[in-house]
């Protein structure tokens, strides 16, 4: 009798147990659910990081005869420059998509293009990258050749300063219509407009231009700071104390080495 009473509350203390570790693995099972640890969190795999589109830079060169390359006797001017100099960089891809210069182009007249010619709106929409060159030919295309030895008799007379001031509203009005149509075109794509310089601060009668360069540059930049995707690289400085030692011989481009200064500036601001 002693021994059936004492097995069954064996018996019963099993069951108790049986049942209290039944309800502590459900507590547990539970808490899981209801509270999981980081641990028990979802583990989400990470997408690979985009490098190599994020660093392929597919570039467009738009302007006049500085993105045309003139006085380059290398050939390729300031955008093969820049090219070559980014495809060296192991952390970047740079691809020259097309290069769309025009000797002699002016503001206005890229403006233009760039609201009718849907081949440059289609090339331009291809690329991360716009490399501008614009508006010397606004300021000074009436005094080319002025620094060459033929024409420099005929300085005084060709020397419209009075002109260049003159062109500088208009010219700037009709950059701020390029700038514009750019972003219409390509919003997303980086613009890299090169600041003028003046190729005649060694001509006496036409040093005073560097001040109305000075203005356009100014101007330029203002515009320019309303995008947040546009950038102005300056060259003023590089050509007013060396304009013997980077422009050719025309007196206007520059040459090989005057490029390399230009495209060296492009680099570092990409």
């Amino acid at each position: 009798m002693r021994s059936s009473k004492r097995l069954g509350i064996m018996i019963g203390g099993c069951s108790l147990l049986i049942t209290i570790l039944m309800l502590v693995g459900i507590g547990y099972a539970i808490k899981d659910q209801l509270f999981p640890s980081v641990s028990a969190q979802p583990q989400v795999t990470a997408l690979p990081e985009q490098t190599a589109e994020k660093n392929q830079l597919r570039i467009v060169a738009i302007g006049d005869s500085l993105t045309k390359g003139v006085g380059d006797s290398a050939g390729g001017g300031y955008v093969k420059q820049v090219v070559d100099s980014l495809a060296a960089d192991p952390d970047k891809q740079a691809e020259l998509v097309n290069n769309l210069g025009i000797s002699g182009l002016r503001a206005d007249q890229l403006a233009q293009n760039l609201k009718t010619d849907k081949g440059i709106a289609y090339a331009l929409q291809q690329a991360n990258v716009i490399l501008l060159t614009i508006g010397g030919n606004d300021l000074f295309q009436s005094l080319q050749g002025v620094g060459d030895s033929n024409a420099a008799a005929t300085a005084e007379q060709s020397m419209s300063l009075a002109q260049v001031e003159k062109g500088l509203e208009e010219g700037l009005t009709r950059l701020d219509n390029v700038l514009s149509e750019l972003h219409r075109i390509n919003p997303d794509a980086r613009v890299i407009y090169m600041g003028l310089y003046n190729p005649f601060f060694d001509v006496e009668e036409l040093r005073d231009g560097s001040l109305e360069v000075q203005k356009w540059n100014e101007r330029a930049y203002d515009m320019l700071h309303g995008y947040s995707n546009m950038t102005m690289v300056p060259t003023f400085d590089l050509f007013e104390e060396r304009i013997g030692s980077y422009l050719s011989s025309d007196h206007f481009h520059p040459n090989h080495e005057g490029y390399k200064q230009i495209a060296q500036r492009v680099v570092q601001a990409l």
